[in-house]
Parts: C-alpha cells; sequence; structure tokens
C-alpha cells in the first residue's frame, strides 16, 4: 500500500506526496514518463507493461502508428491493462542536456494534468518524470514538478481533478518532493 502523507488543496483539488509503486494506485490515469514512440522497456514504463500486461505496448503500437510520435505538450493514452488504474497518460519528458529541458518538463506535466481533465477524470498519479535514465537533476525536477502542479491547480476552477498524486519510489525522492511541497504552500 502506498503512504502519502504531505498534502494541499488549492481550488478543491488536493495534491498528495507519496511512496510506493505508481502501478498500485488506484485513481482514474496513471502517468507514464515514456519515450516519444512509446517503447516501454525499463524504468517506469518498463514496470507499467510488466504488470499492466502486453495489451498496454500493443495500444501503444497503434497509438504511434496512427500519430506517429509524441510531443512533450501531447501526451498519449492508452487503457491500463490488469493495472487497477482505467488509463495510462503517456508523458515523454526530457533528456537531459537535449536543451531546454525545463520547458520541456512543464510542458509534459501540463499536458497530462489538461489530458485527464479534458477526458474528466477525477484522479491522477504522476511518478517523478525524467529523474531516472533521461537524467534530470532530481531536486530541480521536485521544483519544477511541484510548482507546475501548484500553478496549474490555481488557475483552473471548476476541474474535474480532484486529486493529484506524485508517487516516488524511494526516500530520497520523496523528501525531496516533500521539500519542495513545503517550499512552496
Amino acid at each position: 500500500m502506498n503512504q502519502c502523507s504531505d498534502s494541499v488543496t488549492i481550488n478543491s483539488i488536493k495534491l498528495e506526496i507519496c511512496i510506493g509503486d505508481l502501478t498500485e494506485e488506484h485513481v482514474d490515469a496513471i502517468v507514464n514518463a515514456a519515450n516519444a514512440y512509446l517503447q516501454h522497456g525499463g524504468g517506469v514504463a518498463g514496470a507499467i507493461v510488466r504488470k499492466g500486461g502486453s495489451i498496454i505496448q500493443r495500444e501503444s503500437d497503434e497509438w504511434i502508428r496512427l500519430h506517429q510520435r509524441v510531443q512533450h505538450a501531447s501526451p498519449a493514452l492508452t487503457g491500463a491493462g490488469n493495472l487497477p488504474a482505467r488509463y495510462i497518460i503517456h508523458a515523454v519528458g526530457p533528456i537531459w542536456g537535449e536543451g531546454d529541458e525545463d520547458r520541456k518538463l512543464i510542458e509534459a506535466v501540463k499536458g497530462s494534468l489538461d489530458l485527464a481533465n479534458s477526458l474528466n477524470l477525477i484522479s491522477i498519479a504522476f511518478p517523478a518524470i525524467s529523474t531516472g535514465i533521461y537524467g534530470f537533476p532530481k531536486e530541480r525536477a521536485a521544483r519544477i514538478i511541484i510548482h507546475t502542479i501548484q500553478q496549474w491547480m490555481e488557475q483552473k476552477t471548476l476541474p474535474s481533478i480532484q486529486l493529484i498524486r506524485v508517487v516516488l519510489i524511494d526516500e530520497k525522492h520523496y523528501e525531496m518532493f516533500v521539500n519542495e511541497l513545503r517550499i512552496n504552500s
């Protein structure tokens, strides 16, 4: 069971910071830290497909066949296979060193929230996008992700989303995100 302790509520939307396994989240959608071609081999994406089943990769391949590639600001959507979530929002985060990384991470987070809201989803859970094999500095990502989510929450009136979770895999990541939430609240 994932543990969520620190939270803030803005415009009737609750933001929680949790430690645990993203694939176990009982939310409408989880966000996958994806690559532009939705090849889910390792990291968060690999774990999602291992637990959710090969249907996720098949739906991703079909999405790519129709749209060619995923942009930072326009994530892809698939079903969640055997996961407890209903959907997976595949957000492409930046690779550290490719340039303009902060803007691309902001776009990935906002694009995911906008897509979930456009689908009238109530709950969504994020990982620490781009902080694994993509090499984005963890503290910087924590600051950007928390600030972007809070800014999105402040700008929305009557959103469908009522719960946003950031689910971190370990204590070190968790503490970074909790510190950012405390600084920004």
